[in-house]
């Protein structure tokens, strides 16, 4: 599953794209695409709240 982070900075790539190219049809095929990643995006928690490796233990305080 791709995050959020990684869907909205290929949205932006995409847009900046679009505005460097003379290609009117390219570009609409750019931001139409940039606008579909960022629907995907739109939903997902802003950050990966995924579960630890199972290898990493919680850190403990000093003195327990």
């Amino acid at each position: 599953m791709l995050g959020k982070t990684y869907l909205t900075k290929q949205a932006s790539l995409l847009m900046k794209f679009a505005r460097t190219t003379s290609d009117s049809d390219l570009s609409a095929k750019l931001i139409s695409k940039a606008a579909d990643l960022k629907a995907q995006a739109d939903p997902m928690p802003d950050r990966d709240q995924g579960a630890a490796a199972p290898d990493v233990s919680p850190r403990r305080q000093p003195g327990t």
